[in-house]
């Protein structure tokens, strides 16, 4: 993908200190606590493979992923004890993340002012290891995660090394649409945040008894496909005036989608699938809501929560 031209966004802290000059370089590592148990809130991808490790229903660890903060702690103030840097960083890996941050700041902005609605950017935060945030302890292991308390995207860096070296999600320099994809994935979530949506999924789990029910996880997979089919009209939108997509890209990010679908991490993990336990959609379902984002380039086709809608 081209990206050399997309403003560098400043909604950026940057609690990665000087050693934040590359993949997860510093004291911050990706470790994987398989077998180990770290619990705590999170996205997609490893806390996922813990639960389906040690035999856990993986909504537990999640606690149903982004939208059920009445079962965390509340707001608390974030980042104690460090330092960060505002603003767009100036090291490579800064500035693809500042990019693609910003320029789903001007592509969503451009959406909402079309449907005559103010798009209010989230802030993004790049650490090393853990960092106290508003939805409690953020921890590398969790994978990158949207928090609508704050209203900020947590990322550690080293997880797009992950989404090549361990998920096999991509190669080469395609891992480059694949990393864009999850980030515009969380910010989906943020407009999701923003349209409502988050809040009413919230109080349709809880109708269920929480996160721990089925019920409660088939809501939880129409919100992160819902996710999943933003980032495509992101990437339709903005390739329409950008032409940044280049041959490869999108196979990339559907090979990718398909690494941290439910049944194929349940599969590797303990050799069965339980789609009952699903957070966040099959690989085919995925695939099949990015694409219906990036094909159609429209808010309204991605509604997920429809009573016709095709998981």
């Amino acid at each position: 993908m081209r990206w050399d031209d997309f403003r560098r966004s400043d909604n950026i802290d940057d609690y990665r200190g000087d050693s934040g000059g590359g993949f997860g370089g510093g004291g911050g590592g990706f470790g994987f606590p398989i077998g180990g148990g770290g619990l705590g809130l999170g996205t997609v991808v490893v806390l996922g493979i813990i639960g389906y490790a040690l035999g856990i229903d993986p909504s537990v660890l999640i606690g149903g992923a982004e939208i059920l903060t009445g079962n965390r702690p509340g707001y608390q103030q974030p980042y104690q004890e460090r330092r960060s840097t505002r603003g767009a960083p100036t090291d490579k890996t800064g500035q693809f993340v500042a990019a693609i941050l910003g320029n789903t700041e001007d592509t969503w902005k451009a959406v909402f002012a079309a449907n005559n609605r103010q798009y209010r950017a989230p802030r993004l935060v790049l650490f090393n290891g853990a960092i106290q945030g508003g939805c409690g302890m953020a921890q590398a292991a969790m994978g990158p995660f949207y928090c609508p308390n704050d209203q900020r995207i947590y990322i550690d860096t080293a997880f797009f090394q992950e989404i090549e070296r361990r998920f096999r999600g991509c190669t080469g320099k395609a891992c480059e649409f694949s990393q864009a994809y999850v980030l515009a994935h969380e910010v989906g979530h943020h407009v999701q945040n923003q349209f409502g949506t988050l809040s009413q999924a919230r109080r349709q789990q809880e109708s269920f008894g929480g996160a721990r029910s089925p019920q409660s996880n088939a809501i939880q997979v129409r919100v992160e496909l819902q996710a999943d089919c933003y980032a495509g009209v992101w990437a339709a939108r903005s390739n329409e005036k950008w032409k940044f997509i280049e041959p490869g890209d999108v196979e990339a990010a559907m090979q990718t989608a398909a690494a941290i679908g439910d049944d194929t991490l349940q599969k590797r993990a303990q050799g069965r699938v339980v789609p009952d336990s699903f957070t966040h959609g099959s690989a085919a379902q995925r695939q099949r809501w990015f694409n219906v984002g990036l094909k159609e380039g429209r808010v309204a086709a991605c509604d997920t929560f429809a009573a016709s809608a095709q998981l």
